[in-house]
């Protein structure tokens, strides 16, 4: 082996020694362990069926009281808004099913039980009870479908204004040969004050605790 292949393999294995060499000291110095406490965690919006379905629901319609918003909701406008339905159910009496049961005479009907229409599971369970579609399960149900009711295969977003929800539940109202009573809103009003009384006291007494 002659002299120019040695000051080869020489300069090829003193560089490789100097590369080693700074990855070992740059580990060293630069190193960062990991913190034994996060600084913060994102956690992700639970689903309807994660976050208990119905509860979850009626916390998104539940700021104003449905009475109150039927009080001054306009069936007129309503019908506009059902148009956004009518492409899965029929509002007409004796209708047939579409994608989605007829509504025909839908206030306090039995909710799942409209005739020759295939309930998804999730429907059939939240009507477990005996439960009917009244003005407080279609506000809740109508601002947010899947929330309200977990597993339902109804792909509608939901109303999220307390208007338009309420002029659309005016409407389906209509949809009847005896519309139902509307609800009595200085009643709700009345049965809701004296649950807010109550409340503020509990307030005032937990709050030395705080201090």
């Amino acid at each position: 082996m002659n002299s120019y292949v040695n000051m080869g393999v020489g300069a090829l294995l003193g560089t490789v020694f100097v590369l080693m060499s700074v990855s070992i000291a740059s580990e060293g110095i630069f190193h960062s362990a990991t913190p034994e406490k996060e600084g913060f965690a994102i956690v992700a919006e639970e689903s309807g069926a994660e976050a208990g379905g119905e509860s979850a629901g009626a916390e998104a319609a539940a700021a104003v009281p449905i009475a109150t918003l039927l009080a001054s909701a306009d069936a007129a406008a309503g019908e506009a808004t059902f148009k956004k339905c009518a492409a899965c159910h029929s509002g007409d009496k004796g209708g047939p099913n579409k994608v989605g049961p007829g509504l025909w005479n839908i206030v306090n009907h039995p909710v799942a039980t409209h005739e020759g229409f295939s309930y998804s599971a999730g429907m059939k369970t939240f009507a477990e009870g005996g439960k009917v579609w009244d003005y407080e399960h279609l506000n809740h149900f109508l601002a947010g479908p899947k929330k309200y009711v977990a597993g339902t295969a109804m792909g509608f977003a939901g109303l999220k204004k307390d208007d338009e929800r309420a002029n659309l539940i005016a409407y389906l109202r209509t949809l009847a040969d005896s519309p139902a009573p509307l609800p009595d809103a200085s009643a709700e009003g009345a049965a809701a004050a004296p649950a807010a009384e109550s409340a503020a006291p509990a307030a005032t007494e937990t709050a030395p605790a705080a201090q």
